[in-house]
């Protein structure tokens, strides 16, 4: 058998030219391996080499671009300003309160009503909300319902659940969902989509 390096046939081998050649024609040679300490030692540095680069790329100042606002700090906002629109919606029957209501709303807003169709203009949603509503109904928004998310570098959404009731009954007879997306612009923000969805009963 032919022997190879590293294999049994290259052990076999050197028995056989050891046989041949005394031993006092060669220097003893043995093989050597690391003594405890170099070990030990080794082992450590392995370590601090793997972990410098993370330690190093965790103190370097990050590149990344600012942080959206907090949740909590948009929720606010969002949630003062539903108030707001609503606070006007429920008095609409006064001109000035319609006005601002109008107001919250950009003029190419998009209505999409589950059972009264669609508007695509401020103008045609303000028609219906002065015919139907104003003096009819008012809006409560369910406590506890509302959930805001943003929009990278546009805005938020908002979703809910409100209840409407007439001015004239102690008790609220509608209830539906709601989606509305608010544009940020020029230091204030907008409403451009509005869903109205899943009318029901009030429970």
């Amino acid at each position: 058998m032919r022997g190879t390096a590293g294999g049994f046939g290259g052990l076999h081998s050197l028995t056989r030219r050891n046989a041949a050649h005394p031993p006092s024609r060669y220097t003893a040679r043995p093989l050597t391996s690391p003594s405890i300490d170099e070990t030990h030692m080794k082992k450590p540095v392995f370590l601090l080499a793997c972990l410098l680069p993370l330690a190093t790329a965790s103190a370097a100042p990050s590149s990344s671009p600012a942080a959206e606002p907090a949740a909590d700090d948009l929720h606010a906002t969002i949630s003062a300003l539903d108030e707001a629109v609503f606070d006007a919606f429920n008095r609409c029957s006064a001109p000035e309160q319609l006005r601002k209501h109008a107001g919250y709303f950009a003029p190419d807003v998009e209505f999409y009503h589950d059972t009264g169709g669609v508007t695509w203009t401020r103008e045609a949603m303000l028609a219906n909300t002065e015919k139907y509503v104003c003096g009819h109904f008012r809006r409560e928004l369910v406590p506890g319902s509302l959930k805001v998310f943003p929009i990278k570098d546009f805005g938020a959404i908002s979703q809910g659940t409100h209840r409407f009731c007439q001015f004239d009954a102690t008790t609220c007879d509608g209830e539906a969902d709601f989606t509305m997306v608010w544009k940020q612009a020029d230091g204030g923000w907008q409403i451009t989509r509005v869903l109205s969805y899943g009318h029901r009963p009030n429970q």
